[in-house]
């Protein structure tokens, strides 16, 4: 599994801290969407679905909550709680989003536009699509 924490820079500042992302710098792609999830209910998960193609990059500008993965073989837990370290997914792995603390700010910085034809939400249909080298 290629997923990773990547750590940003960090600009230390006694007015306040500056962290940043750049386009195939920080991340290995052109951010073509940016999205962020908030006001996500107490006990309530987003995510449960994979990308054909698109990457993603997340990160937890406040608050803090888990990210689940998995390539049909193995599932690994990332807690993200810092804004200056940020979660690369690559695209063909199932991701669940648990476990946000109250007030929690995810960011997610896609490769791809929005396309709905892009997503796998059926988990046992995701296993085949790994099983058949579809994604």
């Amino acid at each position: 599994m290629d997923a990773r924490i990547i750590e940003l820079p960090k600009i230390l500042d006694n007015r306040g801290n500056l962290s940043f992302v750049e386009n195939n710098k920080q991340i290995p792609f052109e951010i073509k969407r940016t999205y962020w999830l908030y006001d996500v209910p107490g006990g309530e998960s987003r995510g449960g679905h994979a990308y054909k193609e698109n990457a993603e990059f997340i990160i937890a500008l406040s608050g803090s909550f888990d990210v689940v993965l998995d390539d049909g073989k193995e599932r690994k837990k990332f807690s993200l709680n810092r804004s200056y370290y940020g979660l690369y997914v690559p695209k063909g792995l199932w991701r669940e989003m648990d476990n946000f603390s109250t007030n929690a700010l995810a960011l997610e910085l896609g490769s791809t536009l929005y396309d709905k034809e892009d997503y796998v939400y059926d988990y046992d249909q995701f296993l085949k699509m790994k099983s058949h080298g579809e994604i």
